[in-house]
Formats: structure tokens, C-alpha cells, sequence
């Protein structure tokens, strides 16, 4: 039977802002999507200034709190070697781990880093609402329950888990900014509408299609911040996925919040336009059949106070005007309709709202999973 790599879980590769290690074993949680007989590990030192050292990598089945179900723990290698050297920016790849994971499994990384990081290092990493844990120094990647000295909440340096599948097995990525990756969902509980989408799938059955959330908080269209922008990072992020065939695009609400206040950095709607149709077309030459997501509503959001203005709000509605309207893409997923409050469409119904009226609650992520039509995937 032919078979190919498909991406069942990613973390975007970012900065962590000022996160230094004390040469710790770190054990990381993640849930994959789909399943299969062989896996390997993707690794990155993309915000790194100097080469990372892996010493040590171990993958296994999870079990409680920081410890791993022994039986199925794996020495993960790299070209054959248990170390790896990564040049700064860079990524690497692990050889085929030999472990049979169902979909959905709760998997255990487990990586142990020989040296100091400061916080000039530039440790790759973005927040996970999942916690992981952090040894004392020393390399525990092998032991069944980790010694843990800090309980953290940040993908370190993991960036990909992919499953060898067969032909037929597809992949979609979400590419987003904290709506996509669950800013303020809870902790260990998956409410991230690209988990929601993959419990759907498995639950229809049929055709397999990887889950990739590419969510990055703060992310922009247009200008770096947390990590580089949505064209900057499209091709990395989402064309250089292992086996996509799919791609869901939800960005720009930053855009137009224009975090830092910056006069060079604020948009218009027919530049935030412009940057989603290059993405659009880009999907395109790749055969990746790609669908745009509209922008939720924001009225009188308290993340950042004073980010939501009337100016900022028509920008917001000529974006989803258009996205609705232009057929740039192959579909369109309107995740403003279906969380806006029904009688006054600029604020988020209070039922889908954490309390900041930008972030969605559990439920709404939730929804917001809900509201993508799995024939799209036929």
C-alpha cells in the first residue's frame, strides 16, 4: 500500500518571550488527531540565535500528571543518532518511531536540552492551555514519572507530530491567531475549535484528515508580532505541512486592533483584503482547497481596552463582506454569524463570551468547531 506523512498535531513555532532553561528534561502533552502504526517528530529552533542541542527525545503514551506508560516509551532518533544539533531557524526531523497511537491519543515528548538557555537564547516555544512539566537538570526523558520541578504551560521546541497513513489520508491545517490557538480556554480540557473539528471527524468516520492547529496568539496579516505574519509564515505553516490537502484561514482582528498603536502599523480593509487573497492564491497552486473564515465580533473588548473603535468595526465588516462575497475561496466558514449576538451583530453572544467580548468561552470555541460543514472535506 502507497503511504505518505500526514501532519495529526503542530504548534506553531514562535518566541517565547523571555523564557530561559536550566538544562531540564521538559515532558509535553499532545493530542493527536489521527492514528497510525509510525510516527515521527518534527523540532524546531526557529527563534533560536545559536544551534540547540537535543540530547535526548523519548515519545510515549501518556498517563497521569507527568508520568508516561512505560510499555509504549520510544528513544527517538535523528538520522540514526539519539542527539541533534538544530542551527538557529531552523527545524529537524525525526526518524520513524515504531508506536501504534488511535486517534485522539494523548501522547507524551519528552526532551532533554544538556544546556543552559538564557532568555537571550531565544527559546522557540508558545503557549499551550495545556501544562507540561519542567525536571531540574538532568535528563529524565526515560523515566515513568518525571521529576518535576515547574508545572508550565508552553510547547517547547515541538513543532510537528506526523503519522505515516495511506494515500487516501489528508490533512488540515488552521492557520489563525489566539481565536485558533484558545486564548483563555481551559487548561487540559481540548476546547480549541480545531480539537472540536477533529473529534467531529473521527466521530463521522470515513475519510481520515489530520488536524493542524496553527493558531498563534496575536498573530497578523501584515505585520510581525509574537512571530512573523500570516504571509511571512504561510509557506512554512501551512504549505510545507506533511500531507495537506486543507487549509482554514482566520486571521486579521489583530490587524485591525493594531496592538501596539503603531502609525506605520495600522491597515485598511482593502490591505488586510489584499494579504488574505495572496494566501487564497498560494493554496491554489498547491491544490490545497483552502476556505476563509470571517472575523468574530469584538464590541468593547477588554483584553485591550480602547482596541475596539467604529472605524476599526467597518474595517471588520468589509473583511467578512468580502470573504462572504469575492470567491477567493473555495468556501466560506462564518464563524462571525454564528457567534454574534443575533440582535446587535457587533458584540459576541454573551452564551459564546469568556468576559473580554474577544475571546470565545469553552463553549464557544466549541461552537465554533461546530460551524464548519464536514462535507467541505468529501
Amino acid at each position: 500500500m502507497t503511504t505518505h506523512w500526514v501532519g495529526t498535531w503542530t504548534a506553531t513555532p514562535a518566541p517565547a518571550d523571555g523564557v530561559a532553561l536550566a538544562s531540564p528534561t521538559i515532558r509535553m502533552f499532545p493530542r493527536v488527531s489521527i492514528g497510525g502504526d509510525t510516527i515521527r517528530l518534527r523540532l524546531s529552533n526557529a527563534a533560536g540565535t545559536a544551534d540547540l542541542t537535543i540530547a535526548s527525545a523519548h515519545v510515549a503514551r501518556r498517563a497521569p500528571g507527568p508520568a508516561i506508560d512505560l510499555a509504549t516509551d520510544r528513544v527517538v532518533t535523528f538520522n540514526g543518532s539519539a542527539t541533534a544539533k538544530i542551527p538557529a531557524g531552523a527545524f529537524v526531523i525525526s526518524d520513524p518511531v515504531a508506536l501504534a497511537v488511535a486517534p485522539l491519543d494523548d501522547l507524551a515528548v519528552s526532551l532533554y536540552i544538556p544546556n543552559d538557555l538564557p532568555a537571550s537564547f531565544g527559546v522557540t516555544g508558545r503557549y499551550s492551555r495545556q501544562f507540561a512539566y519542567l525536571s531540574p537538570p538532568g535528563d529524565f526523558t526515560g523515566h515513568e514519572v518525571m521529576h518535576a520541578a515547574r508545572v508550565v504551560d508552553d510547547w517547547y521546541f515541538l513543532c510537528g507530530i506526523d503519522v505515516q497513513a495511506g494515500a487516501d489520508v489528508g490533512g488540515i491545517v488552521a492557520l489563525g491567531d489566539s481565536l485558533t490557538d484558545g486564548n483563555i480556554s481551559s487548561h487540559d480540557k481540548f476546547c480549541r475549535w480545531p480539537d472540536q473539528l477533529a473529534r467531529r471527524l473521527v466521530a463521522r468516520g470515513g475519510r481520515m484528515l489530520g488536524v493542524m492547529n496553527q493558531g498563534l496568539g496575536g498573530n497578523r496579516i501584515l505585520h510581525d508580532i509574537r512571530g512573523d505574519c500570516g504571509v511571512k509564515r504561510f509557506d512554512r505553516d501551512v504549505l510545507a505541512q506533511p500531507g495537506v490537502t486543507h487549509a482554514i484561514v482566520v486571521l486579521g482582528i489583530n490587524d485591525i486592533r493594531n496592538r501596539r498603536g503603531l502609525a506605520e502599523e495600522a491597515v485598511t480593509a482593502p490591505e488586510l483584503i489584499a494579504g488574505l487573497g495572496q494566501m487564497a492564491q498560494r493554496a491554489r497552486d498547491r491544490g490545497i482547497k483552502i476556505f476563509g473564515g470571517t472575523l468574530t465580533p469584538f464590541e468593547n473588548e477588554t483584553f485591550l481596552r480602547g482596541a475596539y473603535t467604529p472605524e476599526g468595526e467597518a474595517k471588520r465588516n468589509a473583511v467578512n463582506e468580502w470573504i462572504r462575497t469575492s470567491g477567493a475561496f473555495h468556501a466560506v466558514i462564518d464563524f462571525d454569524e454564528g457567534l454574534r449576538d443575533p440582535d446587535h451583530w457587533p458584540r459576541m453572544l454573551p452564551i459564546y463570551d469568556n468576559g473580554d467580548h474577544l475571546h470565545p468561552s469553552d463553549l464557544g470555541y466549541n461552537r465554533m468547531g461546530d460551524l464548519i460543514d464536514l462535507s467541505l472535506f468529501d
